[in-house]
C-alpha cells in the first residue's frame, strides 16, 4: 500500500516481511497505517484505533 517497511534477510537474499516476526499474527500494513495516521490524528484517536483493530485479528 504504502511501501516495504520491513525486510528479512538471509545469506540467499531477502525478502519482504508482512507479517510480524515478534507478534504474529500482526500484519506490518497494519502499523505502517498507524504511522500514516499520526500525520493527521491524535495519539489517543490512533492508540484506541489500533487496540480495535489488534483485538479484530482474532475474530
Amino acid at each position: 500500500m504504502y511501501g516495504t517497511i520491513a525486510c528479512y534477510i538471509t545469506s540467499g537474499g531477502s525478502r519482504v516481511i508482512g507479517e510480524s516476526q515478534v507478534l504474529p499474527p500482526l500484519p506490518l500494513s497494519l502499523l505502517e497505517e498507524a504511522l500514516h495516521r499520526c500525520r493527521t490524528t491524535g495519539r489517543s484517536q490512533i492508540y484506541a484505533w489500533l487496540i480495535s483493530q489488534i483485538q479484530n485479528l482474532n475474530n
